[in-house]
């Protein structure tokens, strides 16, 4: 075992809110594109179909991103992964608003700002945490750190919408434009490439090289089916922050209720979030996230099933929110039990990898089923679908039973 310099409980909380508050940037940013659908299509007639599949690749490219700047923190720090992420996303949303094609929106929205986020996202801020945090501090840290990007949903989600109602779309965005630069100075506390409190245990494949253990990763089971149920995830929060002010329109609502909403998720997220980097410690994660996901599926039942008022919105988008993002604290959690902390980033970025392929076919397939049924019906057939499908993946994972004094206290 390789012992490292102990880090301060200080230093060990400043590295935790630093990553925290990067991530509710980075994901307030993302996380309330849907809401920017509509303006830009009145102003650039591009139809929604257009811009869904441009919002789409965005998706993508966020997950496709992540594997690859996680690598790069692995070897070389996060510090500055995520200043140059905070640069492509700054510039792809100023670009943004001067972009009246569909190649210009796919490069600005699609690719700059989407990777550009990617760089400051859930592998590297998680994988940076764990890397150098103890092991007692870890699950506690993701659950905080994935609440920052709840806090950001819940805070852009009002804030975009007031702007978008007073000073229109374009202010709208460059002021967010603006807002991700301060990704910048709180990169600070993440800039040294190695992990100063950790002790790097012989179960962190330390010993070995990345492409040895990601040709280990990817023969093993359990990580692939944490895959599926991740493909799932990202199904389904990408096609509600692409479609949900659409699925509010129909239903003859003020676009309102679609901010309000989007910031109802992000703050049942919080305490979901929360919850979820607590519970990771006490019980067995599949169980945690085959109960996630199997929820998802009820819920969305029952909303078929309510009257479409702005209570149902509301009741709907807390409950949801519970879970919205609180599954990343197990699914890292999990992966960093698997195949140790050494490779964390890389490895937990290929996974959000496929949670955004699911992503992109989310807001893809949103788009197309709106435009071919006027409505978005199917879809929600197919959401409850994939989340039961993801609820039964999670089930055989490989994962040891918790000692006897962490079930006792749980």
């Amino acid at each position: 075992m390789q012992q490292q310099t102990e880090m301060s409980p200080g230093a060990a909380w400043m590295l935790t809110l630093a990553a925290a508050a990067i991530l509710m940037i980075t994901m307030g940013a993302r996380l309330t594109t849907g809401l920017f659908v509509s303006p830009i299509n009145t102003s650039t007639g591009l139809g929604i179909v257009s811009i869904s599949f441009a919002m789409a690749v965005g998706q993508f490219m966020w997950g496709a991103s992540q594997p690859i700047f996680g690598a790069i923190a692995d070897k070389h720090g996060p510090g500055r992964v995520i200043v140059a992420g905070a640069i492509m996303l700054a510039a792809g949303t100023a670009l943004t608003p001067f972009m009246d094609s569909q190649w210009g929106l796919l490069l600005a929205l699609g690719v700059l700002s989407a990777a550009g986020a990617g760089a400051g996202s859930f592998s590297i801020l998680i994988g940076a945490a764990a890397q150098r945090l103890p092991a007692e501090r870890r699950a506690f840290a993701s659950g905080f750190i994935n609440a920052g990007g709840s806090f950001g949903q819940f805070v852009f989600a009002p804030l975009m919408q007031a702007i978008i109602n007073t000073a229109g779309w374009v202010a709208a965005m460059l002021t967010m434009a603006i807002t991700t630069l301060l990704t910048i100075p709180l990169a600070w506390p993440l800039r040294r490439r190695q992990a100063p409190a950790v002790a790097v245990a012989a179960s962190d494949s330390s010993h070995i090289g990345l492409k040895q253990q990601l040709k280990v990763a990817l023969r093993d089971p359990s990580y692939l089916l944490l895959h599926a149920g991740f493909f799932t995830c990202g199904f389904h929060i990408a096609f509600l922050v692409t479609h949900l002010p659409g699925e509010v329109a129909l239903c003859n609502l003020p676009a309102g209720v679609s901010a309000t909403s989007l910031a109802l998720i992000g703050l049942f997220n919080i305490a979901g979030s929360l919850a979820a980097g607590a519970l990771s410690s006490r019980m067995r994660m599949k169980y945690l996230l085959a109960a996630m996901y199997g929820s998802r599926a009820l819920l969305i039942m029952v909303y078929l099933l309510a009257p479409k008022t702005a209570l149902t919105f509301y009741i709907f988008a807390a409950a949801l929110g519970f879970t919205w993002l609180a599954t990343v604290p197990p699914t890292a959690g999990l992966v960093g039990k698997l195949f140790g902390t050494r490779y964390l980033a890389t490895l937990f970025g290929l996974t959000l990898f496929s949670h955004q392929v699911g992503g992109f076919f989310g807001a893809w397939l949103g788009g197309l089923a709106f435009a071919g049924f006027g409505d978005y019906t199917w879809m929600w057939y197919a959401d409850i679908v994939l989340a039961a499908g993801a609820a039964l993946a999670n089930l055989p994972i490989r994962e040891a039973r918790l000692p006897a004094r962490a079930a006792a206290a749980a």
